[in-house]
C-alpha cells in the first residue's frame, strides 16, 4: 500500500488569446504527445491584456499509463536527464518546463509552427488514494497514504531522473 505510483502526466501550453497561435499550439501538442488537446479557459478578467472569463488561452493533454511513462522519458531527455529538487512540491508532485519542443527526441522543426515550449506536470499517488475521489462516501486520505517530497524524489530517481 505504500508503493508510489504515477497517476498522470499533464502537458500544458499557454499561448494567450490569439487564434493563430492557438492553432499552431494544437499542432505542436499533437506532434509531441499524439493526443488531441483540450482548451484551457481564462478564469479572470484582465482588461489590459484583452482577457475575460471563458476565452481559450491555453491547451492541455492528460496522459495516463504507458503513454505517460513513455512521454515522461522523452521529456526528461530534453532536460538532459535532470531536474531541480525545487520542482517537487510538498504533496509529492513535480513539474518542469521544456523550452523548445524540438528538444524532444524525434521532433522535427517546422518553420510554420515556430519554436514554442510547454510544461510537464507529474501527479503521483499511493494505493488507496481513490477513497478521496470516489462518488459514494468520499473520505479524507490519511497522512501515511499521501506522497511526501522525499518519496517523490526517490520515485523520480528510480525512473532514471537525476535530482539536484
Amino acid at each position: 500500500m505504500q508503493e508510489v505510483l504515477m497517476d498522470k502526466v499533464v502537458v500544458n501550453m499557454s499561448v494567450g488569446s490569439d487564434p493563430d497561435e492557438m492553432k499552431k499550439a494544437v499542432q505542436i501538442i499533437k506532434l509531441v504527445t499524439g493526443k488531441k488537446p483540450v482548451n484551457t479557459l481564462c478564469q479572470s478578467k484582465i482588461p489590459d491584456w484583452g482577457l475575460r472569463p471563458g476565452i481559450p488561452i491555453g491547451l492541455k493533454v492528460t496522459l495516463r499509463g504507458n503513454d505517460a511513462i513513455e512521454f515522461l522519458k522523452k521529456a526528461i531527455q530534453a532536460k538532459a536527464g535532470k531536474i531541480s529538487s525545487k520542482s517537487f512540491d510538498k504533496e509529492g508532485n513535480f513539474g518542469f518546463g521544456v523550452g523548445e519542443y524540438i528538444d524532444l527526441p524525434g521532433a522535427k522543426y517546422d518553420p510554420k509552427l515556430g519554436i514554442k515550449g510547454f510544461d510537464v506536470l507529474v501527479a503521483l499517488r499511493k494505493k488507496g488514494f481513490r477513497v478521496k475521489k470516489r462518488r459514494i462516501m468520499p473520505t479524507k486520505v490519511g497522512i501515511n497514504q499521501r506522497v511526501k517530497k522525499e518519496e517523490a524524489i526517490k520515485f523520480a530517481e528510480s525512473l532514471g531522473i537525476k535530482v539536484e
